[in-house]
């Protein structure tokens, strides 16, 4: 039997199904507001990923609370509900186990604007840009 390939962070195949699996049955779940204290709207809610162990009995979520909601609020509340999360994934996975819940704030959007603050910094832009190269119009020639 051909063992999975491994993504470039050393996890496989495998793994990342799963993991997708369930970042999909969690945002089902979140979506259709079956958590009632949740400190935010359930559609602002951003299951952006899921990272599973290698025996799948644990996994670790990444959320992100949209339009301005408190990530460490958001993160609190879920890890508190986080029992009947893991028993509506179960009930929407096909998997002989399903891995206990941690709740982690998605800081990957902060990375991403903090990089888009330096490379709009005025004496960084210039050195992105480049100079407009025109040469004279090219003219073609008939015999």
């Amino acid at each position: 039997m051909a063992k999975a390939t491994p993504d470039s962070q050393g996890r496989s195949v495998r793994l990342l199904r799963v993991g997708e699996q369930v970042r999909h049955a969690l945002a089902e779940v979140l979506i259709r507001g079956d958590i009632r204290d949740l400190p935010i709207e359930p559609g602002f809610i951003n299951v952006s990923e899921v990272r599973l162990s290698p025996d799948l009995r644990h996994a670790t979520v990444f959320v992100k609370a949209l339009a301005g909601g408190d990530d460490l609020a958001l993160v609190k509340a879920l890890a508190a509900n986080a029992k009947q999360l893991r028993g509506e994934v179960a009930r929407r996975l096909a998997t002989k186990y399903t891995p206990d819940l941690r709740f982690r704030p998605d800081e990957s959007f902060d990375v991403g604007a903090r990089i888009e603050a330096v490379l709009r910094r005025p004496e960084i832009a210039r050195d992105l840009t480049t100079p407009d190269i025109t040469g004279p119009d090219e003219e073609t020639h008939s015999e």
